[in-house]
């Protein structure tokens, strides 16, 4: 932080109760607008999609179908490691760091990978340099572009359906966010993301500005 942070003001116990119960009337109210808004993602209709896409994995190659493993439920997470590259983008980074355990997704019938158009080795390297496990394919063919990935990341849901696959959901920009549990935190405490948009005094960062792979701070 590169600037005098204004610091939040000094109460009572009884003002601070107050304070905090007027904006848990306001975290419940968003709560419920969330838990609207996705009963109305999971309502979007689908389009069917080419299960024949072809992916290079460590154990040869495979379709969007096999990505699947036999769940109904897939997630894909279109990374920015572009052939040639050593080191992915910090955000994308950032972002498969919060990745937990895919146990708990695949209890809930859904697989999740990270695609990028890197080769295997570039991504495997990669992937061994920040610690991941969680799986990865290469793509060389239309599958991004078709997603509507042009050199940038994004969030493809899709759908299983016997033999047929449908995309259900994208997202992309803003739209990751509320897939890094680091901002979550980070939002709960007095100083915020310390970027500028927030609200003046605390930061001047833009967005995501201060992001870095985990082994460069």
């Amino acid at each position: 932080m590169t600037e005098t942070v204004t610091l939040p003001a000094v109460v009572s116990a009884g003002e601070w109760q107050i304070a905090r119960d007027t904006l848990l009337a306001k975290e419940k109210e968003l709560t419920r607008a969330a838990d609207a808004i996705a009963a109305e993602r999971r309502r979007l209709p689908m389009v069917r999609f080419d299960s024949t896409y072809e992916f290079d994995g460590p154990q040869g190659r495979v379709t969007l179908l096999d990505l699947f493993e036999g769940r109904r439920q897939l997630i894909v997470y279109h990374f920015m490691l572009a052939p040639g590259q050593k080191a992915g983008c910090p955000g994308c980074s950032m972002l498969v760091d919060n990745i937990g355990h895919l146990a708990h997704l695949h209890a809930r019938d859904t697989t999740l990978y990270v695609v990028a158009p890197a080769t295997l080795p570039e991504i495997e390297r990669y992937k061994e340099r920040m610690g991941w496990t969680v799986p990865w394919v290469s793509t060389a063919d239309g599958f991004n572009p078709d997603c509507g990935i042009d050199g940038g990341f994004g969030i493809s849901v899709f759908l299983r359906d016997g033999d047929e696959v449908y995309r259900t959901y994208f997202t992309t920009g803003r739209g990751g966010d509320q897939l890094v549990g680091t901002l979550r935190y980070l939002d709960l405490t007095p100083f915020g993301r310390q970027e500028a948009w927030e609200e003046s005094g605390r930061g001047t960062d833009g967005p995501g500005h201060w992001w870095k792979r985990h082994d460069e701070y």
